[in-house]
């Protein structure tokens, strides 16, 4: 059923909540710091999409479900989401060049939050069909990145976080096990 259903709707959802959330900034509906809540909200989209990318194969494999037509559609927004995060902090938040690389430099949780955009720049570059065929098994295995930009996003959210707070660390868990359904042992043992 899911076959039939055409991708550009979930792309047109997608750009619908950075349109929302632009408004609600404007008219004061994100409160007294609405930069730092959009900064946040955009991440954590973000990071929500990558998961929800990750979710589809152990979907298929344990209920039948088959949403792998728009397992890219839900990267690139992804993609999208993460990149108007960092955008917003920026452009918006820090806004002075040499205090962005400082930045950078000094918070870890800046840094690994980079690496994590880093490695995303490769798999949005190359989610189209031409790279698909003529990377060939290399698009599979270029696009294994977003297992670690999954744990990288996840680590960011953990340490950006001031004091404990369980809403990071349940992200976190569920990155975890949805990478230990990657690598079981028996996906091991049947590819052996």
């Amino acid at each position: 059923m899911t076959r039939k259903l055409p991708t550009w709707p979930v792309y047109l959802l997608g750009a619908l909540y950075p349109v929302w959330l632009l408004y609600q900034g404007l008219t004061g509906g994100l409160g007294v710091d609405p930069v730092k809540v959009m900064e946040h909200n955009l991440g954590e989209a973000g990071l929500q999409l990558l998961i929800l990318g990750m979710v589809v194969t152990p979907l298929r494999k344990f209920t039948g479900i088959t949403l792998l037509k728009f397992r890219r559609s839900i990267g690139l927004l992804a993609f999208f989401y993460i990149f108007l995060h960092l955008l917003v902090w920026l452009v918006l938040d820090v806004q002075i060049l040499s205090q962005i690389w400082a930045d950078i430099l000094k918070r870890p949780y800046i840094t690994i939050g980079m690496a994590g955009f880093v490695l995303m720049l490769p798999l949005a570059v190359t989610s189209n069909n031409w790279s698909v065929r003529r990377l060939g098994r290399r698009w599979n295995r270029l696009h294994k990145l977003t297992y670690g930009v999954a744990l990288l996003g996840g680590l960011h959210f953990v340490m950006l976080v001031k004091g404990f707070q369980i809403e990071p660390l349940i992200y976190a868990a569920v990155i975890l096990v949805l990478l230990a359904l990657r690598w079981s042992p028996t996906r091991r043992s049947a590819r052996a």
